[in-house]
């Protein structure tokens, strides 16, 4: 175990060192800052390093200066902020703070914050002599920068001569707004260049220019937020005493500092601030990735001081990663209810986006070879908002030697008859050559009775299985055979229990056809589909009798769909059992009169958590205005509609032009059908 930590040690230096250098030096990250602080997270943990660990690459600060530009020794050190990922590592921080005032015998009765947001861009140390603007550096190695007063001067909210003579050093960050960056990405592709992995690698490249026109071309901002030296003397301006007068001061002086700084007199108030801009982060027109937080005092600010690469006395508490790193401890074949076989990655477990994950989709055998994934490798995760946890790269330079390529085997556990499985045509799935087997009778129960198929309320996975188990039900029909009497015996059971049960069953023998279609596990059939059917062809005897062209001529179902449902309804095993299920139910064939439809023809897609209502409330709402709802976003869609913590579904619809609206905007637009 020594040897083995001693060679990963080992990649993880070169390794971070490398994107350090990619990050930093060359402004072209090959992946995500969030991937990035993972890898570095595990090495400070396998090292045993912390922020005073002299010679540990993870306390590295910043990158060389270029060999293109003149160098600039800073006036005083250039840091960067530790990171906190969750509350619990905040108020540790706040604890820390604590102590090392109380060790260093400094009274602090009473300690405030500024908080404000963690700027995702690139920091500038700008100098300036009796009010005048004389130089302008990047961070560079914390001690050295590059001189790029020449771009400083082409950025508007930069300004050249302040409304005191004074000498000052002030610092801050260059962002480029997102409209900027998407513009400057769609001028770059169409001239066939390469484009801006984000804004703030934009941003950078674009103060790293020797040519001040084209940095004047992209329309960068500016943010500042310290003073890192002061002489007012022959003006009479006060030294600050705060890091909140700081940012008055700088304000008066003619800089531009974030509106949303507040100051906060107790640590517990600050994950109210967080939470509030977790959810209010999309309606930026720049790019956040969490919050600062600093004590407010300049003097306790001395007191504490700094470690080998961070101030003690602020912290930069980070937005729950969509991205971070963890290993692959094994691959295996799950079965779904429709018989198709699912490849999932069982990972060491890893805090993304807000929760734990251990597992996650490989999707097909495609996928896997594209990525070529092998147990032991180190991976990229990515999980946003409602996207199931999937893998989008592998970090070969840490893969184990001896990791072997995965093959899919020919038989899995969980299918019928030998376990045998087939490639569907055409497809990159696979799925059992058998589709009877214990496991796939449970897994298509469990989906029948569920919320989005015929709702019967509490009855679910466990009352299902023991059901099976003590032999009272063998199919779905068998449900609705169910007597008070055959349940109060169970284990848990109670007369008023199986009373309640029996009647739950009961209120769900009146079925809407779109909920009998998903429950009856029709491959690629999900709510929209099943939807879409429903109301294009208004009963289940024409859904029998269609032919495959009827069905892919329907909007949003097309032929792979199409096939699988006439080849579902053609089988006579799944024709017995739609048989036996509808001696019990009476189907409500959709109202197809019209009612609403201000909205016909538009398409929405959903991303998030709305406050005011649940998804499925307002999906049924612009339904009524005749709507449609798709799950993915394409050139198709109008409208995006997001909730807070919104995912990757966002950054498509801005990718194609799509129309995103916030809830608020989204309210009206139902409020004035």
């Amino acid at each position: 175990m020594v040897a083995k930590n001693k060679d990963r040690i080992k990649q993880l230096r070169e390794l971070v060192a490398y994107h350090q250098k990619r990050y930093h030096e060359e402004d072209a990250p090959e992946i995500s800052d969030e991937a990035y602080d993972s890898l570095v997270r595990e090495l400070r943990q396998l090292e045993g390093s912390t922020d005073d660990s002299k010679g540990s690459v993870t306390n590295v600060i910043g990158g060389r200066p270029s060999e293109a530009f003149a160098k600039v020794k800073h006036k005083k050190r250039q840091w960067s902020l530790n990171n906190a990922f969750t509350h619990e590592e905040l108020m540790e921080w706040s604890k820390r703070v604590s102590r090392h005032l109380r060790d260093s015998d400094v009274a602090a009765k009473k300690i405030n914050y500024v908080v404000g947001h963690k700027l995702d861009g690139l920091k500038l140390v700008l100098e300036y002599q009796a009010g005048r603007l004389v130089r302008a550096a990047t961070r560079g190695d914390g001690v050295t920068g590059e001189d790029v007063t020449h771009s400083a001067l082409a950025i508007q909210d930069i300004p050249q001569t302040l409304k005191q003579p004074i000498d000052l050093v002030a610092t801050g960050e260059v962002l480029l707004k997102n409209q900027d960056f998407e513009r400057l990405n769609a001028e770059r592709k169409q001239q066939g260049l390469p484009l801006f992995a984000n804004p703030r690698n934009a941003a950078a490249g674009s103060v790293r220019q020797l040519d001040s026109a084209v940095t004047r071309s992209r329309k960068l901002s500016m943010i500042f937020y310290d003073i890192d030296y002061l002489d007012g003397v022959k003006t009479g301006v006060t030294k600050p005493k705060t890091q909140w007068e700081e940012l008055e001061l700088l304000k008066s002086l003619g800089f531009r500092v974030d509106k949303n700084n507040k100051l906060i007199d107790d640590v517990a108030k600050i994950e109210t601030y967080y939470r509030q801009w977790l959810k209010k982060e999309s309606s930026l027109s720049y790019d956040i990735d969490g919050i600062v937080v600093k004590v407010d005092d300049l003097h306790l600010q001395k007191a504490l001081g700094f470690t080998a690469k961070a101030p003690r006395f602020g912290v930069a508490y980070k937005f729950p990663a969509e991205q971070t790193t963890t290993v692959v401890e094994a691959i295996s074949l799950q079965v779904g209810r429709t018989g198709v076989v699912t490849p999932v990655a069982h990972l060491t477990p890893t805090l993304i986006d807000g929760s734990t994950v251990s597992r996650a989709t490989l999707h097909n055998e495609d996928q896997i070879k594209r990525l070529d994934v092998r147990v032991g490798d180190t991976v990229v995760l990515q999980k946003a908002g409602d996207i199931i946890p999937e893998i989008v790269e592998v970090l070969l330079p840490l893969r184990p030697a001896g990791a072997k390529p995965y093959r899919f085997p020919k038989k899995v556990e969980g299918c019928g008859g030998d376990g045998r499985i087939e490639r569907v045509p055409g497809e990159a799935a696979y799925r059992c050559v058998t589709l009877e087997s214990d496991l796939l009778l449970r897994r298509r129960l469990y989906h029948f009775v569920s919320k989005t198929a015929l709702n019967i309320d509490g009855v679910g996975p466990r009352l299902v299985d023991l059901f099976l188990d003590e032999g009272l039900i063998k199919n779905e029909a068998d449900l609705f055979t169910l007597k008070a009497g055959d349940l109060k015996n169970l284990p848990g059971f109670k007369e008023r229990a199986a009373a309640n049960v029996v009647e739950a069953i009961a209120a769900a023998r009146t079925v809407p056809l779109y909920r009998l279609l998903i429950g009856l596990s029709i491959p690629q059939v999900g709510e929209e589909t099943a939807r879409l059917i429903a109301s294009y062809l208004g009963s289940l005897a024409k859904l029998k009798r269609a032919k495959a062209d009827q069905l892919s001529a329907i909007h949003g179902v097309g032929e792979e769909v199409a096939n699988a449902i006439v080849a579902w309804f053609q089988d006579q095993n799944n024709q017995d059992r739609l048989e036996a299920i509808l001696i019990h139910l009476e189907i409500v064939n959709p109202d197809r009169s019209g009612g609403s439809a201000k909205l016909a023809g538009k398409t929405f897609v959903f991303t998030g958590t709305l406050e005011s209502l649940t998804r499925d409330e307002a999906k049924d709402l612009v339904r009524r205005a005749g709507a449609k709802v798709l799950s993915s976003v394409s050139r198709q869609t109008d409208y995006v509609v997001m909730g807070n913590n919104p995912g990757s579904k966002v950054e498509r619809a801005k990718e194609l032009g799509v129309t995103c609206l916030v809830e608020s905007d989204f309210t009206k637009l139902l409020e004035s059908l």
